[in-house]
C-alpha cells in the first residue's frame, strides 16, 4: 500500500474512533456501509473496508458476513451471561441494586443530554417517545428501554453509554419487573408516565437540572414500589414458612 493510500486508511480509522469515541456510534450500532463512507469521505471503498479492517483487529468494531460491522461493548459478556442474567432476575435484591445503580447513572445522563442533545438526538428521542406513547395506557417493556437508550446516547459521554449499554439486560429485568406488576394499576403508570414526559421536555429543552431530577424521580419511585412489593412477598413466603415447620 502506498504512503498515501496509508494515510488515508488512517484518516479513516481515526474518523471513525471519534464518532465512537464522542457517542455518535453507540455500544451495538451499526458502522454506515462502505459505500456510505466512501461516499461521504471521498475516498475509495477499498480504503474504508482497510480502515474497518484496522478497527476489526483491534476490537473496536464487530463484523458479521451478510450483516455488517457494529460498534463492539467496552464491557465484554461472559459465556454465562445468560446463567447470570437468569439468577439476578430471580432475586428481589440484585432487580433492587439494578434500580439503585439506574438511579445514579441516568440521573447524570441525562443531565448530560440535555446539556449536549444534537438536532439527531433529539429526533431520536421524539420518536421513542412518541412510540411509547402510541402504546399508552399498555406498558412496553422494549420501547420504555429503547426511549432511555435514546436519552443516554444523547450524554455523548462514551463511558456512561458503555457503562449502561453493558447493564442492558439487566436494565431491561428492572423495567419487566415494573410492567409485570404493575401495568394494570393505572395510577401507578401514570405516575410513570409523567415521568417520562418530564424527561422527554427537560432533555429536549436543555434543562440539565430537572432532567437529572426527573430521571431519578422515576427511576426511585419503580424501586420504591417494587421494594414494598417484595417485602410483602417476603413476608408471605416468612409467614408460610413458619406455619410449615410448627406441623
Amino acid at each position: 500500500m502506498s504512503q498515501s493510500a496509508s494515510s488515508a486508511v488512517n484518516e479513516v480509522t481515526q474518523y471513525l474512533q471519534k464518532l465512537i469515541a464522542d457517542g455518535e456510534l453507540g455500544p451495538e450500532s451499526k458502522i454506515p456501509s462502505e459505500r456510505s463512507l466512501s461516499a461521504r469521505l471521498g475516498v475509495s471503498r477499498t480504503i474504508v473496508r482497510e480502515a474497518l479492517h484496522t478497527l476489526s483487529g483491534k476490537g473496536i468494531i464487530e463484523t458479521h458476513h451478510g450483516r455488517g460491522s457494529f460498534v463492539s461493548c467496552a464491557v465484554t459478556s461472559s459465556e454465562n451471561k445468560s446463567a447470570l442474567i437468569n439468577l439476578f432476575g430471580q432475586d428481589p435484591k440484585a432487580v433492587l441494586e439494578i434500580l439503585e445503580v439506574r438511579e445514579q447513572l441516568e440521573g447524570q445522563a441525562c443531565f448530560l443530554a440535555a446539556q449536549r442533545a444534537t438536532a439527531r438526538d433529539q429526533y431520536r428521542i421524539r420518536e421513542a417517545f412518541k412510540k411509547m406513547e402510541s402504546v399508552a395506557p399498555d406498558w412496553d417493556a422494549n420501547l420504555d428501554h429503547e426511549f432511555h437508550r435514546r436519552v443516554i446516547e444523547a450524554s455523548h459521554n462514551s463511558v456512561l453509554i458503555h457503562t449502561l449499554s453493558s447493564l442492558k439486560d439487566l436494565t431491561l429485568i428492572s423495567i419487566q419487573e415494573a410492567v409485570r406488576n404493575f401495568n394494570q394499576k393505572g395510577g401507578f403508570k401514570q405516575v410513570v408516565d409523567k415521568h417520562h414526559s418530564e424527561i422527554y421536555q427537560a432533555v429536549t429543552t436543555g434543562q440539565s437540572a430537572w432532567a437529572r431530577s426527573a430521571a431519578m424521580d422515576h427511576v426511585r419511585h419503580v424501586r420504591e414500589a417494587l421494594k414494598v412489593l417484595f417485602d410483602v412477598e417476603m413476608k408471605r413466603l416468612n409467614d408460610f414458612q413458619s406455619s410449615t415447620s410448627g406441623k
